[in-house]
């Protein structure tokens, strides 16, 4: 049986792992804040339990089977081994086993926190890893970890806006792919160069963003629910560029791939998308009867969704004199949440749906109609 003469963050975290526990169930197990353990598993060696917790793991792992003990022994033994390159040579370790699957379960932790726009957190998540490690000195295992990790940190810098330069999601998102190319991944590469398309979309370029999606909507690298999501986005920078009825008719098809996928947060999506299309072509009837069904359906119910939908709302409503003030009101409440999570991009499509209303009001055009 295993016993451990002193522990220290090391020994903690590789008690939790062995027992094949959460950060919280751990805690929870042991009696102590969930902030103690998830000190241990970031400090590791250097840091250790007080002298009356070192007495609760001695206890935790006294009454642990012999499997939880020999998954406790081995990544034990992996963390006090180095690394050796051809020749027998030591080098500078890579991720030991144990910490694969604590890398592994973060980013698991990263998604949840992204789909809840908890970014802080989920960027704290990432920095442990992403500044720990250097591509080089990976191997597959631990650059696929790399990639994944910074394609995330993508998705975190677009949800906040940081669409373009040095610390963007632009840059990570290439970062990411180049990383999935070296491990020829081609599923993933595909996944990149769609994401890339989204931020040519969001940055305004609406035609090579086009291209890209029209392109990505019939490559066999992605699934077929990816596919639906490239014609869709297609459908979306059309309607940006003013061909709403091209764009209505896109989204049309997209949408009945995703009933056939049964994906109804997708199906949502895009009929929150075909409201904004039918806005833009003048017919306000029909897009207060898309956006109905998008904030009815759809099983997310996110801050970033709960934006998209308000501000989609909100914009179908001013664009018809006798809702203008519910549709403020709206507009105001998506600004409030946009604010509240750090969603900076959204803020700012927010601020131009109110710009052009305004300028669409104060228009000669507006003002001769209102004075007849």
């Amino acid at each position: 049986m295993a016993t451990v003469h002193h522990w220290s963050g090391l020994e903690a975290h590789a008690l939790r792992l062995a027992l094949r526990m959460s950060v919280r169930v751990f805690a929870q197990h042991l009696g102590v804040a969930e902030r103690t353990v998830a000190k241990w598993d970031k400090l590791l060696e250097s840091t250790g339990p007080r002298p009356d917790t070192q007495a609760i793991l001695d206890t935790a792992l006294a009454r642990a089977d012999a499997a939880v003990h020999l998954r406790f022994e081995t990544l034990l033994s992996e963390a006090d081994r180095p690394a050796a390159a051809p020749g027998g040579r030591v080098t500078a370790a890579g991720p030991r086993a144990w910490e694969y699957e604590s890398w592994t379960d973060d980013l698991d932790r990263v998604v949840v926190a992204l789909s809840r726009q908890s970014f802080a957190f989920a960027d704290n998540l990432l920095g442990r890893w992403l500044g720990r490690f250097k591509p080089a000195d990976l191997d597959d295992k631990g650059l696929y970890l790399f990639a994944r990790s910074t394609a995330l940190l993508g998705d975190l810098q677009r949800d906040q806006g940081a669409l373009l330069g040095p610390l963007s999601a632009q840059h990570s998102y290439v970062g990411a792919r180049s990383a999935f190319t070296q491990l020829d991944i081609p599923r993933r590469i595909a996944q990149l160069d769609l994401s890339l398309a989204v931020i040519a979309e969001m940055s305004g370029k609406l035609e090579t963003a086009a291209r890209h999606y029209e392109t990505l909507a019939v490559d066999d690298r992605l699934s077929r629910r990816d596919r639906a999501r490239a014609r869709l986005w297609v459908g979306t920078a059309l309607s940006k560029d003013g061909n709403h009825d091209c764009a209505a008719r896109v989204m049309l098809a997209a949408t009945r791939d995703f009933e056939d996928l049964a994906e109804p947060d997708d199906w949502s999506v895009a009929h929150q998308k075909l409201a904004l299309a039918h806005r833009g072509a003048g017919n306000l009837t029909k897009a207060l009867q898309f956006i109905d069904v998008a904030r009815s359906t759809g099983t997310t119910d996110s801050p970033m969704q709960r934006v998209r939908l308000d501000a989609a709302h909100g914009h179908i409503l001013l664009s018809d004199p006798a809702t203008l003030d519910d549709g403020l009101q709206v507009l105001d409440q998506a600004a409030k949440m946009a604010a509240r999570y750090g969603m900076s991009h959204q803020l700012r499509s927010i601020e131009g749906i109110r710009t052009t209303i305004q300028g669409d009001r104060t228009s000669p055009a507006t003002v001769t109609r209102e004075k007849q």
